[in-house]
């Protein structure tokens, strides 16, 4: 363990960072920024992504990275070999090495061990078998890929995942656990803080959307069929049917947008949808969850569901599929609901709650009490085990053991690489944020128009 007084030393590696936003890169950003500022040093390691500048409290070093994914996905893959950017790192006085994806940054991590002899955390955030099997076309292609990314998981000295239903994933593709690796919880936060954003902010922005008077539910992510989105439609499409009043929002983009759009249309379910585009500032996003009344999330994908807390944040309850890790944690009707993996059942959970609104936000308000967790708690938890693992390795009780590093692993996992990121994107902040920035503008110009009118006429009647 370094000798500083000032806190540990951390290096954070994940594949990709803003400007390309997804929740992992929006992991280890809180990361860095609460180690920076209240526990020691941070260093974020990430492919280079052109013309970024990167003005954040922690030092960022970028690697060359190369475009061949960008035109699809907005990420660049990174080439983890760069012997000066390695020397560097390996003179930056790190205490221990945290690797957040198990591609390029976790093969980056582990030249790097080679190098320092530090310690190495890997976080397993995403079920990857899924995407590999969506990305690649032969079951043989998918299980040598599968099984190249366990072996890479398991050159870690200590795995974490955020949820039970991640481990139980790892797991189940191949992770061996024993007695002296067994795989670490480590629950990811939220870095909303506790309660509802401001009424005459949540008030205009339902009228400007024209969701005013209705049960409003609600969709916050990536637009990508695979988050359970089908599901929400063909259940909205149940209750149209029977009359049940309601709106839905989407607060979003993804790959798969343009067709959930055009399913709607044929649901004919455009009038009672809103499609909000991606909303990337936090605290105009406070104002989209607060508006709804319960949010809708019946992913079977995710492992920790974060937005899910974000909602809770906000005092707004979730629909979620029973056992799903999105679910972990959530008492059924007192913190949420819990449903089957069917269009019918959640129809008819959600014409429950478009009848039994004051249930609903009692559920919200318990949700917000029990279920949130803050980024600051999460990364103390994860700075604390650190210096656990540090004093381990320090007394010999590592598995910091690796062979020669072959080629043709190396290779693969590039080739990997390329194929995974296309299903894991979102469209850079930066090609978004003007639009945004504008959008909001837009609002808050009308928002004084409409108050300047309402004191005119308040003048004019007395």
């Amino acid at each position: 363990m370094s000798d500083k007084k000032d806190g540990l030393n951390i290096c954070l590696m994940n594949d990709s960072f803003p400007p390309v936003i997804d929740g992992v890169a929006n992991t280890v950003l809180n990361y860095a920024e609460i180690i920076n500022s209240e526990l020691g040093k941070a260093t974020v390691v990430t492919p280079e992504y052109p013309g970024v500048q990167d003005n954040f409290p922690f030092p960022v070093v970028r690697y060359t990275s190369m475009s061949i994914t960008e035109k699809i996905c907005s990420y660049r893959m990174g080439y983890p070999f760069s012997a000066r950017k390695l020397d560097s790192l390996t003179s930056s006085g790190f205490d221990i090495i945290h690797s957040h994806c198990p591609f390029a940054s976790m093969v980056m991590a582990r030249v790097l061990r080679i190098k320092t002899g530090l310690p190495l955390v890997m976080t397993y955030h995403t079920k990857f078998d899924i995407d590999i099997r969506r990305a690649l076309p032969t079951k043989m292609m998918q299980d040598q890929a599968i099984k190249m990314l366990v072996a890479n998981i398991s050159a870690a000295d200590e795995v974490w995942t955020v949820s039970e239903g991640a481990r139980q994933n790892l797991l189940s593709i191949g992770y061996e656990e024993t007695e002296g690796r067994q795989i670490r919880i480590m629950e990811n936060g939220v870095d909303f803080p506790r309660g509802r954003a401001n009424p005459d902010d949540v008030e205009f922005l339902r009228s400007e959307l024209g969701l005013t008077g209705h049960p409003v539910f609600l969709f916050v992510g990536r637009l990508l069929w695979y988050k359970g989105i089908k599901h929400i439609l063909e259940s909205l499409k149940i209750l149209d049917e029977r009359g049940v009043d309601f709106r839905m929002m989407f607060v979003g983009d993804g790959a798969d947008r343009e067709e959930i759009e055009a399913y709607t249309e044929e649901l004919k379910l455009t009038d009672k949808c809103v499609f909000t585009g991606a909303i990337y500032d936090r605290e105009e996003l406070r104002v989209y969850y607060t508006a709804g009344d319960l949010f809708i999330f019946p992913s079977l994908y995710d492992t920790n569901g974060i937005v899910v807390r974000e909602a809770a944040a906000c005092g707004v309850p979730s629909v979620l599929i029973k056992g799903s890790c999105a679910a972990e944690g959530i008492t059924n009707r007192r913190t949420g609901i819990l449903t089957d993996d069917d269009p019918a059942a959640i129809a008819a959970e959600l014409e429950y709650a478009a009848s039994h609104l004051d249930e609903v936000h009692q559920m919200g308000d318990h949700a917000m009490n029990e279920v949130y967790m803050s980024w600051e708690d999460s990364v103390k938890n994860a700075y604390a085990r650190y210096g656990e693992i540090i004093a381990n390795c320090r007394d010999g009780k590592t598995s910091n053991q690796e062979t020669d590093l072959q080629v043709d692993f190396f290779s693969g996992i590039s080739r990997m690489t390329d194929a995974v990121q296309r299903f894991r994107s979102i469209p850079a902040v930066s090609a978004i944020r003007e639009t945004n920035h504008r959008s909001i503008a837009k609002r808050r110009a009308k928002k004084e128009e409409k108050k300047k009118l309402d004191e005119t006429s308040s003048g004019t009647n007395e």
